[in-house]
């Protein structure tokens, strides 16, 4: 079985990403909801980093493999942009902070968007980094204890399916434009189809998590 506490913390870091995910369907969701559900994805990062609070105590030491220097850059940046929509959640809310009465401005609305989509990517990025242990502990899970050339095909073929049906839904959602801020004129109709919507997020999230992982490995051959 894998170690509980590594589970945990998997269970606890892919709760807070599917929050994430689910917020981005703000027209789908209503903002009350939209709002509280940012609520609950702040409590999880807190808890998240709580947990982790050795890895940020050791923030400071010099790391010599490119892929540790990468993981801490990549890191301090999700933190910057999680701030940046923290702060900015709280500046434009309606609902859940409005005792602060705080007006929220057009600037802080794009800040908001800019976070967010950035969240997603660097989420996924930092999933990435973390592959061979997230598939170490659910093979460890599911009791695989020998290898399958098949197996291991089959996951590879998925994850190659995934990966261009990310990069397909990248132009479709206009991703490009969101990260950049620039104008988008892309708006999904939820009335015809919500799971789409969820499906295209999911399949871009498996793009840069595969893109990672298969980089990160690169690189671990060149340390």
């Amino acid at each position: 079985m894998a170690h509980p506490p590594f589970l945990w913390r998997l269970l606890l870091a892919l709760s807070a990403g599917a929050l994430l995910l689910l917020a981005l369907a703000y027209y789908w969701l209503n903002n009350p909801a939209h709002e509280w559900l940012g609520t609950g994805l702040f409590g999880l990062l807190i808890a998240h980093n709580l947990l982790h609070r050795r890895w940020w105590g050791s923030i400071a030491k010099p790391r010599r493999a490119p892929t540790a220097r990468l993981d801490r850059a990549l890191t301090l940046s999700l933190l910057a942009s999680m701030l940046a929509l923290l702060i900015s959640s709280v500046a434009i809310s309606q609902t859940a902070f409005t005792f602060l009465k705080l007006e929220g401005s057009f600037t802080a609305r794009q800040v908001h968007l800019f976070a967010a989509y950035w969240g997603v990517v660097l989420v996924s990025i930092h999933l990435g980094l973390r592959w061979q242990r997230v598939m170490h502990a659910v093979r460890h899970a599911l009791c695989f204890k020998a290898e399958s050339r098949a197996r291991t095909m089959g996951l590879r073929s998925a994850a190659a399916g995934i990966a261009a049906y990310g990069l397909q839904s990248s132009f479709v959602m206009e991703v490009g434009s969101k990260l950049t801020l620039q104008m988008s004129l892309e708006w999904w109709d939820f009335a015809q189809s919500t799971l789409g919507f969820f499906l295209r997020w999911l399949s871009i999230v498996g793009l840069y998590t595969a893109a990672t992982h298969y980089f990160s490995r690169w690189m671990q051959t060149r340390d």
